[in-house]
């Protein structure tokens, strides 16, 4: 039913025509509103995903950065029991010598401070070696030598020439040695 009324429209002109425009312009421009809340959204999944990759990276940084300086903190005496590794040479030569020479005081002397010198060291992880009688190892192990032995395997230490040492898990100084041979 039509109104009365209500205006006729001008001739030629639908009269919906004008509800007809009006929903075409709001359909055109929830078209582009979608378009815009898409490349929006978009965006911030691609902003997120940068924030949680940074977050990650980050985290990483981190575990890195405390492991390092963890490790710089147990290798940190390296250097110093490098220097000491000499002394400890020279002391063990003087003790032989004093050996040799029969001087019981001395030798006494020499050997307390010896220990003394290993514990001090012992205490931030420096060890020595074990060579004697072990199988040759090249990690650990330098040998200089080789000599023919009947009684041990082939490969077996047979004479430590310079004790080697490790600090942690880290060899300082490997072990100079002499290796068995067969004859």
């Amino acid at each position: 039913m039509s109104d009365p009324n209500a205006p006729n429209p001008p001739d030629g002109v639908e009269p919906n025509a004008d509800a007809r425009a009006s929903a075409e312009g709001a359909d055109d421009q929830n078209a582009a509103l979608r378009a815009q809340l898409d490349e929006v959204s978009r965006q911030r999944d691609d902003y997120l995903e940068q924030l949680r990759r940074s977050q990650a990276d980050f985290l990483n940084f981190q575990k890195r950065s405390r492991s390092q300086a963890e490790a710089d903190r147990a290798y940190a005496v390296a250097p110093l029991a490098n220097d000491l590794l000499a002394v400890i040479d020279n002391f063990e030569r003087a003790i032989d010598a004093a050996r040799q020479s029969g001087s019981e005081a001395i030798i006494t002397g020499l050997d307390m401070v010896h220990r003394q010198l290993l514990e001090a060291l012992a205490k931030h992880g420096v060890e020595p070696i074990p060579a004697l009688d072990q199988p040759f190892d090249p990690n650990v192990h330098e040998a200089l030598m080789q000599q023919p032995d009947a009684d041990r395997p082939e490969g077996t230490v047979v004479a430590e020439l310079n004790r080697g040492y490790r600090l942690h898990d880290r060899v300082l100084r490997p072990s100079r040695v002499a290796v068995s041979v067969k004859p």
